[in-house]
């Protein structure tokens, strides 16, 4: 029996063989390398790709200082300018100096006029960019001096998430659930769906609101056929595993980076960094909760979510797919004023001072 193939399959065919062929030939071969980070034999490696390395390191080149930083006294920011809440404690010259820094760090297009009145007058709160910055301050002075379990001595800037954009790359809004074209399971349960909140899995997309928002257990199935004390369900298993690749995602790491592939659940046999992650994730709870989403308010609805909800920090804001943020970049040595937060009676809101901060 003779079979005959279309004239059209055969062009076709060839039009596919050529185009791979042309791929083959222009694309970057993919460079991976292997970091061993534990014991040998016990699969403690992270595997880097590293052409996505060299992109990431020419974009984490930090802005340099507008200009050294000012050494004894001087004229406090809040006796030479109006409505200085939060930094009225600097010396004029550094408070100067930290305004120049953070307009190349948050609105280097835009200039001072993103957060200031083009009239001149600096005191004006009318533009609700200027409240959001004030907080934001706080929130930075808050999580550097708070937050060492997991900022350690690095500390953040506006730059770890901005990046030189006023409104971060990386942030979440609530889903209003993406719509569902139907079929035989009426209810997906938030999954089954390509979602980029979990790398594009089928797994349950809604894993900020219950993780990093509220205190869900970050729990899974137990490992035995029969239920001993453990009554978690795959459902639920699932459900972390949704945040698990979110965090995978956000670092660009894989799994081993935080556990031990002979047993994940083991805290003894984890690296260090798992415990960093457990700080981390409850350090967002406290973000989100006590600074970003009280800001709702305040923000223009073009600035809200599907659901008017304020725009929210995860994993990715600051670490943009890299294990630290700006590869380990410790810019905040060169602005103390952003370690920890002023004397208390110049703050409004008022800033927690230490020991209550909320785990």
């Amino acid at each position: 029996m003779k079979f005959h193939i279309p004239p059209f399959a055969t062009r076709f065919g060839i039009a596919i063989v050529g185009l791979l062929v042309i791929l083959a030939f222009f694309a970057a071969p993919i460079a991976t390398e292997t970091v061993q980070r534990g014991y040998r034999g016990t699969g403690k490696e992270v595997v880097l790709n590293a052409n996505t390395v060299e992109r990431q390191l020419e974009a984490s080149q930090v802005p340099a200082e507008p200009w050294p930083l000012e050494e004894g006294e001087g004229p406090l920011a809040s006796e030479v300018y109006e409505n200085v809440q939060v930094l009225g404690h600097l010396n004029v010259g550094n408070f100067d100096r930290l305004m120049a820094a953070m307009t190349e760090w948050v609105s280097p297009e835009q200039g001072c006029t993103y957060c200031h009145s083009e009239d001149g007058n600096l005191a004006d709160d009318g533009i609700y960019t200027k409240v959001v910055s004030r907080r934001m301050i706080q929130m930075t002075q808050h999580l550097n001096s708070q937050w060492t379990n997991h900022v350690a001595e690095t500390g953040v800037t506006c730059y770890t998430c901005h990046a030189g954009q006023p409104v971060p790359e990386n942030i979440w809004f609530d889903d209003p659930d993406a719509l569902y074209a139907g079929g035989l399971v009426g209810d997906r349960a938030g999954q089954n769906i390509a979602a980029p909140e979990v790398g594009m899995t089928s797994l349950p997309q809604d894993v900020f609101r219950p993780f990093i928002h509220d205190e869900a257990n970050i729990r899974v199935v137990g490992n035995e056929a029969l239920p001993h004390g453990n009554e978690r369900t795959i459902k639920q298993t699932e459900w972390t595993y949704g945040l698990m690749i979110h965090m995978s995602e956000s670092l660009g790491v894989n799994c081993t980076y935080c556990h031990n592939s002979n047993n994940f659940g083991s805290w003894e046999q984890a690296p260090a960094s798992r415990a960093v992650a457990w700080h981390g994730i409850r350090m967002m709870r406290d973000l989100n909760v006590n600074y970003l989403e009280p800001l709702g308010p305040v923000y223009p609805d073009m600035r809200l979510g599907p659901l008017g909800d304020a725009p929210k920090a995860n994993c990715a804001t600051c670490h943009q797919g890299v294990y630290k943020p700006l590869f380990g970049a410790q810019m905040v040595l060169d602005y103390p004023s952003l370690q920890q937060p002023g004397p208390a009676d110049l703050q409004d809101p008022p800033t927690r001072q230490t020991g209550q901060v909320s785990n």
